[in-house]
């Protein structure tokens, strides 16, 4: 028996040929349209990001610097303190020794007034 369709094996091969042609032709990559800026556009997001960097170098210098300068800070005030106790103690010491001077001259004195009297 005849088909009446038309569908003989060689129509039906073509279908299939031409199907599978469709299918990979929408899996081909399509072209694309190349941005006239691109080469720019990467000069300017480095550009960017070598901005970024940098500021955020400065902040960390800053930082740095601020840490470093508290630091030094809390070594003068404790230098100062030292130097103040330290001052404090030589006072001291010194009243101490004038008191011992004045001590000692107010015994010889009293010897010599002792000698005098006999």
């Amino acid at each position: 028996m005849r088909d009446l369709k038309g569908s003989a094996l060689t129509d039906r091969l073509a279908a299939a040929a031409e199907a599978k042609a469709a299918l990979l032709a929408k899996l081909k990559p399509k072209p694309t349209i190349v941005d006239p800026l691109f080469a720019e556009r990467e000069a300017m997001k480095a550009a960017d990001l070598q901005a970024v960097r940098a500021a955020r170098e400065v902040d960390k210098a800053l930082a740095r610097q601020v840490v470093l300068d508290r630091a030094a800070a809390a070594e003068a005030d404790a230098a100062a303190a030292e130097a103040a106790e330290l001052a404090g103690k030589r006072g001291a010491r010194k009243e101490r020794k004038q008191l011992s001077k004045e001590e000692a001259k107010a015994k010889r004195d009293a010897k010599y007034a002792a000698r005098k009297a006999r």
